[in-house]
Parts: C-alpha cells; structure tokens; sequence
C-alpha cells in the first residue's frame, strides 16, 4: 500500500465524540513509551503527524487520523488511531480506571475496527502487562495483532530471542496466536508488511460492506 495522505482528524476524550464509523479503522496502543507515535509516522511517512514526546503517557485522549481518504468522501481511506498507552505508573487510580473504561466503551462501540496493533517493546522478556492486556482483548473478543518495536536497539538473534519468548509464554494460555510483526523506525523496518496487511483488511471490510 502506499500511503498518499495522511491527516490529523480529532482528539477525542470519550468514544462518543469520535468519528463516524465509516470506513475501516486500526487501532495503535502499547505501554508508555514503547516507541507508538514514531511508529505512527513511519507508516504514515509524516514525521510530523503524531507528537513525539520523551515524557511516557503523553497520548490521553483517542486520536483519529485519516489516511489515503477525504472527509467529504464518507467511503474513502481508513482510519489510523493512537490510542492511550497502558502502563504508566504515575496516573492515579482514579485516572486509571477512567482509561479502562474508555478502552472498553471504544472497543464495544467502534464496529468498524478491523484490528488493535499493540505494540510489544522487543529490548526486553515478555512483560506481565502487556499479557494482561492481551488477555483484557480477548475477554472482550477483540482482534488484535503484535508489533515489536526498536528491533534495532538490540542485534537481531537477540531480537529473535525476545518474540520467541513472548510467544511461547502467550501459547500457555492462547489456543490461537495472533499474527506479528517486528519493526524498528531508525531503521524503516516492518513498515511494508503492516501496510499490506492493512491493505488486505480493507479489500475484505469493502467486500462485507
């Protein structure tokens, strides 16, 4: 797929204020700091589309952006979303539990949402909230994908290493393993395979429609 535009629609504080469910749309999320909006715009090849902050759990609100489509064209392009990160120590419990919530009300009301990419930081061994995470997407029977982020932080055996690990530990309570992907921004890796991956999500979404 190539990627002819990319824009910023809206910052959205409930699933409610939104856009309208009208064509396909994907959903970003991992913990902080695991690398989302540089991921963001490396698909999008808009270095500039999504802030890029070196302050963990900066993304509070749902964020939609338009990609390949016109506002004035209801049935063209997808929508590409940032969702909130999880696992941030320093919000409240108060502000915790309110992020739940509006994951769980986007996930039930947003009927077009093909797939969540969470995104899995490959520097380290499988992480119990992101497993946690994975098992809230499948209680709630959401689709999800894995992409491993900063692959080059690490040589690629050890890159290798740490997916293995991941998956191996999920298999201990999935009978089904989501597909994956494995990424690095510096290097532009990965962004090829997601992007056609979207791309034949779309083809089927346009088929059901």
């Amino acid at each position: 797929m190539e990627v002819k535009s990319a824009q910023y629609i809206i910052s959205s504080p409930s699933v409610d204020k939104c856009p309208a469910p009208d064509r396909p749309e994907y959903a970003f999320i991992g913990r902080s700091n695991v690398g989302k909006s540089s991921l963001i715009n490396l698909l999008t090849n808009n270095s500039k589309l999504a802030k890029v902050s070196s302050n963990p759990g900066k993304t509070t609100l749902i964020n939609h952006f338009l990609i390949n489509g016109s506002l004035k064209d209801q049935t063209g392009g997808w929508y590409l979303v940032d969702l909130p990160g999880y696992g941030y120590a320093k919000r409240s419990q108060t502000q915790r539990a309110k992020w739940k919530k509006m994951l769980a009300e986007y996930f039930e009301v947003r009927k077009n949402l093909q797939t969540v990419f969470v995104l899995i930081d490959s520097r380290l061994s499988p992480q119990t909230n992101d497993l946690v995470f994975l098992g809230q997407l499948g209680e709630l029977g959401v689709p999800f994908n894995l992409i491993f982020t900063k692959s080059d932080k690490n040589t690629q055996s050890e890159t290798a290493k740490n997916v293995r690990l991941f998956i191996n530990k999920m298999k201990e309570d999935w009978e089904y393993i989501p597909g994956h992907f494995v990424t690095s921004t510096i290097k532009k890796s990965g962004r090829d395979k997601i992007l056609d991956y979207i791309d034949e999500l779309n083809e089927k979404y346009l088929e059901e429609s």
